[in-house]
């Protein structure tokens, strides 16, 4: 899925109402605007685009389209379900590689399927609430650039091998990884403990013994 991002901000109540919603209830958040990058084929033309390459141009694309450059808004919030470790700060490097003000804050949601929505419920909600003024809500996946990681095993022995104290007990270390350990571990469209689909469970109705059939994440 391409990267997308939303401006929200208040829209003036009839009512007075506080920071807080005051007496009146909760603001109101109206929807101003959105800007995306456009769909494409896995393994083509952004093949060579990261999560944050992608997600960056969009919030660039919208900064643009509103006037924004050098703005420092109430936050940014969105985010990927396959993410490299050096993504863990993704939402945060996409506002440091717009023209926002550094200041801005940024933070990652991760949801299977509905990332881009539950961010939009998150900014519109603190919108609600006098939390925030304004933000964007946004999301970004890449199937081109999928995290591929190393197996347990290999991961294991490397742990042990940094945590080792001498040559001997590195070579140990090393000693202990099998051929199957090299195998990589990719990314699957599952649950893991239940193997179901993403795109099925946390859309599925409310299960006997599920906690509250909400949505599943990942």
């Amino acid at each position: 899925m391409p990267a997308s991002t939303t401006r929200r901000a208040t829209r003036p109540r009839t009512t007075a109402s506080s920071a807080t919603g005051g007496p009146s209830g909760p603001r109101r958040a109206a929807i101003l605007g959105g800007n995306r990058i456009p769909f494409a084929r896995a393994n083509g033309k952004y093949a060579k685009a990261s999560n944050q390459d992608m997600l960056t141009t969009a919030l660039e694309g919208l900064v643009a389209r509103f006037g924004l450059a050098g703005e420092r808004i109430g936050e940014v919030a969105a985010g990927a379900v396959l993410k490299h470790s050096r993504d863990f700060n993704l939402t945060r490097e996409a506002v440091l590689g717009s023209s926002l003000a550094a200041t801005t804050p940024g933070y990652d949601v991760q949801q299977a399927c509905g990332t881009s929505l539950e961010t939009t419920i998150l900014v519109a909600n603190k919108i609600a609430l006098g939390q925030v003024e304004s933000g964007i809500a946004g999301g970004v996946d890449s199937a081109s650039d999928a995290p591929i990681a190393v197996s347990e095993g290999l991961r294991k022995a490397l742990l042990r091998a940094n945590a080792a104290r001498t040559p001997v007990d590195r070579a140990k270390a090393f000693a202990a990884v099998r051929p199957g350990h090299l195998v990589p571990s990719a990314p699957r469209n599952v649950e893991p403990r239940t193997g179901s689909p993403w795109a099925t469970t946390w859309r599925s109705p409310p299960r006997s013994g599920a906690s509250g059939g909400r949505p599943r994440t990942s």
